[in-house]
């Protein structure tokens, strides 16, 4: 990851408006309160801080913050420019704690909370089918965290045995496209057949391990073939989940090694953002410039508050 810290955007808070302005009004202001384009005023004096605008339709004032996930936010744009820029770019994310030195945060508070921001940017809630005819999706699931424990007498508490207690995740890769990852509750028949049945085409090949609950959802693609893992069958021909086992190795070195905690209630907005990195990865043609626009670009409609959020204002 090469970033050009001598950029104005990141450094000049003017400049980095003008920048989020430039992605999230590419034909001029939008009225985030009543929608109308182009019929807005920038208020100008001491009295009002830079950016602010005001609707002449509807009287409201608002900023290009307003309606994002940047809404309210006392940090400077330029480092809310960089946060993008470093969690777009970096391949195996950037810790809370690395984002407070880098941006001269006041606390790890802050930070923490402004990574979540940029992850919820990066979330797409509005996804389109993966694969599609002639292509081939690869499913697999993994588990992440810590068992649970029991108490053993003489021993103390001890691990559980097997996956049961760990948390599950199954991954969808479209071959040379892109990843949705989704937290699941419970691994089963049921589970497996509905993530697939929303997340990928029918038209769609459909590679995947030997496990019981592909079988039926097999069924419901134009193809499935499976690999046998039990037997150390990794690859036959065109049928492996290679990739999606690539994916797997990215995402657990990036917990491991850079967030090393994560609580359950927050590992779907994780998988979000590796998701979001490798579904516009070089090989695809973005690169890390143009995947820290999207991200900007994802903030604009979203909003992550931990708290009942105020009435809607110019921020």
């Amino acid at each position: 990851m090469t970033i050009d810290l001598s950029n104005k955007i990141f450094h000049d808070e003017d400049t980095a408006r003008k920048y989020f302005e430039a992605l999230h009004w590419p034909n001029g202001p939008v009225c985030p309160h009543c929608g109308v384009l182009n019929e807005a005023t920038e208020l100008k004096g001491d009295a009002h801080r830079a950016g602010v605008y005001k609707c002449r339709a509807c009287e409201e004032q608002f900023s290009v913050t307003v309606g994002t996930v940047m809404e309210s936010s006392h940090i400077p744009l330029n480092k809310w420019a960089l946060a993008f820029r470093l969690m777009a770019g970096s391949k195996k994310g950037v810790s809370a704690h690395q984002l407070m030195r880098e941006l001269g945060l006041g606390s790890y508070r802050t930070a923490w909370f402004l990574a979540h921001r940029v992850r919820e940017a990066m979330a797409d809630h509005n996804p389109t089918p993966l694969g599609g005819k002639g292509k081939t999706v690869e499913s697999d699931e993994t588990y992440i965290g810590k068992p649970e424990q029991r108490f053993v007498s003489g021993k103390g508490w001890v691990d559980k045995m097997g996956w049961t207690t760990k948390r599950k995740v199954l991954t969808m890769v479209e071959r040379g496209g892109r990843a949705r990852s989704v937290k699941v509750e419970e691994l089963n028949v049921t589970s497996v057949r509905k993530i697939l049945a929303d997340n990928v085409s029918k038209e769609s090949t459909l590679n995947t391990d030997e496990a019981a609950w592909y079988k039926q959802a097999g069924r419901d693609f134009a193809k499935h073939d499976a690999v046998n893992h039990s037997e150390e069958e990794y690859a036959r021909g065109e049928t492996t989940t290679n990739t999606v086992e690539g994916f797997f190795g990215l995402f657990k070195r990036g917990m491991t090694g850079v967030y090393q905690h994560c609580g359950e209630q927050h590992l779907q907005a994780y998988l979000n953002e590796f998701d979001f990195r490798y579904s516009n990865r070089i090989a695809l043609g973005v690169n890390d410039t143009e995947r820290a626009a999207k991200a900007v670009s994802g903030a604009r409609g979203k909003r992550l508050t931990y708290q009942q959020p105020r009435k809607t204002r110019a921020s």
